[in-house]
């Protein structure tokens, strides 16, 4: 495996890192919507993703402990969920909770398959 770099870090690669990540929790909190609510508008979606990532994308950009950061964006997830979707606390709390573990089961998956294929011979 290739270790990480650090300060190596363009403003255009962190830009990009937090579209994408933005990006992949919009898609897994329309995964978890769909899941708890049933059919929901994919657009709400976009609304619930940006700001989590950003939050991550800060936090390790600028070291801070990754406990508290993770506590900040699940609360303001839960927020925009509520927002998005105009539900109360209960099914807030459920789709919050299936976003999160959608969010590490798809992500572990994803990453694992990106270091399968780094460490792949030739």
């Amino acid at each position: 495996m290739v270790p990480l770099q650090v300060g190596s870090a363009t403003p255009l690669a962190v830009a990009g890192t937090a579209a994408l990540f933005a990006l992949f929790l919009s898609l897994t909190a329309h995964l978890a919507a769909r899941n708890v609510l049933g059919d929901v508008p994919v657009r709400s979606a976009f609304v619930v993703g940006p700001l989590p990532a950003a939050i991550a994308v800060v936090a390790a950009a600028l070291e801070l402990p990754s406990i508290p950061a993770v506590v900040v964006a699940i609360a303001v997830d839960a927020a925009l969920v509520r927002f998005a979707y105009d539900i109360d606390r209960r099914l807030t709390v459920g789709v919050t909770a299936i976003h999160a573990v959608v969010s590490v089961i798809l992500g572990s998956i994803i990453f694992s398959l990106y270091v399968l294929i780094l460490s792949a011979p030739g």
